[in-house]
């Protein structure tokens, strides 16, 4: 298999591929590649903070006791910060690559928040059991959580006075898409999750004196219907299949979708709902490795962070130094701007995000000095930032150049190019990079990451 598309490959399923990986798999066929990315993502492994001292809270207890509540409260907020941190580790170091980044990408389709740590653990590490099964199990899973029962107001959803925010949800962003489904099919649907609850440590319950027995019709169809029941009716709607399909090679080929190869997608994927086998599908196709899909993704914030580790390994010293850099670039794990998660694309960059994006690699791996002369009415954002904080430091981090520089030992300086510069390049970035100081490896990889070409995978 050719280093382009093992690369292209790579940053789809993952984030990038060191130079030790492109030699070992460059002698291996696209299959051998493909199977061995499942097979390390077979299993999936919980993902978890300490929560021992919080332990002894109970439902009884915060019931009672308002104090308690608020003490929950700052304890399961300082939780929920570990645990971003947590998994922000899980994606730099992790060998269950392609599980990790299709939990990635559920994570932004079933967009969730809640403050509770139990209830945000459980809901994470469901997405990540779930991430390359079946979807049906799937959907009907994430109809269960408590944290989704909570977002979406499920909790009150009753027999005697429905609440229908989930119902429409369900089908407008989770499973169909708007204008799929009518406004009766979201009132009897709602009607058949009325009941849904759940107890303080998290686990489902359907509260029976509340839930609606009676007979619902729903896409023609006329029964006694639970939410169970109404995720399988929609699931034989071909339109559920299409409607994911287009969103998976929105986020792992290419923005501008090929109708085509969607709908090649759909009927592999409509024949039994499998994700892991849809994945498959898609991976091994020859036009997902096409020149017009490779380099043109651009990276999320999150893969941004978790590419530059992959080439330079990074520690962050403080939990709140990683989370304030997802902040500043406009995506911070657990906390989407709402349901319908976010929008990706173009809309990852703006006129403070690229400036942030261009020198974060500079202050992490270079240690370098931000400015705070002033600048006019072009004033840096991200200089800005660091004035109103008065810190030397943007952050406190540990940098492992020694690793950087056994993978890159026999690398040229156009190697390191070629690694980590994805997209095709314009005459003028080929005459640019020509001007660039090769006297490191170090400041070389650093003034390559600092490029707007650096932002494409």
């Amino acid at each position: 298999m050719k280093q382009r598309d093992i690369q292209h490959l790579y940053w789809r399923s993952g984030f990038g591929a060191t130079p030790s990986q492109i030699t070992v798999l460059s002698n291996k066929d696209r299959r051998q590649i493909v199977d061995a990315l499942f097979l390390e993502s077979a299993e999936p492994t919980i993902l978890e903070v300490d929560t021992s001292e919080i332990d002894h809270f109970t439902g009884q207890l915060l019931l009672k006791n308002k104090s308690q509540r608020r003490e929950f409260r700052v304890a399961s907020t300082k939780k929920l910060k570990e645990f971003n941190a947590l998994w922000v580790h899980r994606l730099m170091v992790s060998n269950e690559t392609l599980r990790e980044k299709m939990t990635l990408f559920w994570v932004n389709h079933f967009a969730c928040r809640d403050n509770n740590i139990f209830h945000v653990q459980q809901f994470n590490n469901t997405i990540r059991a779930h991430a390359l099964d079946n979807f049906g199990d799937f959907v009907k899973a994430i109809s269960k959580e408590a944290a989704m029962l909570k977002y979406l107001n499920n909790k009150q959803n009753r027999k005697q006075r429905p609440n229908e925010n989930f119902a429409r949800e369900l089908m407008e962003l989770f499973t169909l898409g708007e204008g799929h489904y009518t406004e009766n099919d979201i009132k009897e649907s709602a009607r058949a999750f009325t009941g849904y609850n759940h107890n303080f440590e998290g686990e489902f319950m359907l509260k029976m004196k509340e839930h609606d027995y009676e007979f619902k019709t729903f896409f023609g169809h006329t029964g006694r219907y639970d939410g169970d029941d109404i995720i399988d009716i929609i699931l034989e709607e071909k339109q559920c299949a299409r409607f994911i399909c287009e969103k998976i090679y929105s986020y792992f080929v290419n923005e501008v979708v090929h109708q085509e190869h969607v709908e090649e997608l759909t009927e592999v994927f409509y024949n039994d709902y499998d994700i892991a086998s849809l994945m498959r599908h898609l991976f091994m196709s020859d036009w997902f490795y096409s020149e017009s899909n490779i380099g043109s993704k651009i990276k999320s914030p999150i893969e941004f962070i978790v590419g530059i580790n992959k080439t330079v390994p990074v520690t962050f010293k403080n939990d709140i130094d990683i989370i304030k850099i997802q902040k500043l670039l406009g995506q911070t794990l657990l906390n989407p701007p709402n349901v319908a998660g976010w929008k990706g694309g173009k809309n990852w960059i703006d006129s403070n995000t690229i400036m942030i994006r261009l020198k974060l690699p500079s202050v992490l791996l270079a240690n370098a000095r931000i400015s705070v002369t002033e600048k006019g009415e072009f004033e840096d954002p991200y200089e800005k930032y660091y004035y109103k904080k008065k810190k030397n430091t943007f952050a406190k981090v540990r940098v492992d150049w020694k690793s950087f520089e056994q993978e890159f030992i026999y690398s040229t300086f156009d190697d390191i190019k070629s690694q980590l510069l994805i997209p095709n390049l314009s005459q003028g970035t080929k005459t640019y990079l020509e001007t660039l100081s090769k006297s490191s490896k170090r400041d070389f990889c650093v003034q390559l990451m600092s490029l707007p070409e650096y932002q494409m995978c």
